[in-house]
């Protein structure tokens, strides 16, 4: 059974940063693509961005994060992470990583079959 672990969460005024990571216990990187979806009360969860397996493929499905968040890993330590920058308040949600046993990326969530716990991110106005 992976086991997916963020953190890095918190409270942060708007044009602030913050990065988040994500621990896997087992799993290979380069056989599972990863993301980062965010979700907010009274909606579905969504994916924010997504890197492949192999890394050679990043996908921005949010246009309102690109060129603020940056999703990047470091697969000795089995970590993947989401630097996000120039925070806004409707960046504001729970954050949750993913990851799915294939190496491509694919945008749905009912894709994805390891996910990690959550973590809260607020941004004040």
């Amino acid at each position: 059974q992976e086991q997916l672990v963020e953190s890095g969460g918190g409270l942060v005024q708007a044009g602030g940063s913050l990065r988040l990571s994500c621990a896997a216990s087992r799993l290979t990187f380069l056989a599972y693509a990863m993301g980062w979806f965010r979700q907010v009360p009274g909606k579905e969860r969504e994916l924010v961005v997504a890197i492949s397996g192999r890394g050679d493929n990043i996908n921005y499905t949010a246009d309102s994060v690109k060129g603020r968040f940056a999703i990047s890993r470091d697969v000795d330590k089995n970590t993947v992470y989401l630097q996000m920058s120039s925070l806004k308040p409707e960046d504001t949600g729970v954050y949750y990583c993913a990851a799915r046993p294939y190496s491509n990326i694919v945008l749905s969530r009912v894709a994805y079959e390891y996910w990690g716990q959550g973590t809260q991110v607020t941004v004040s106005s």
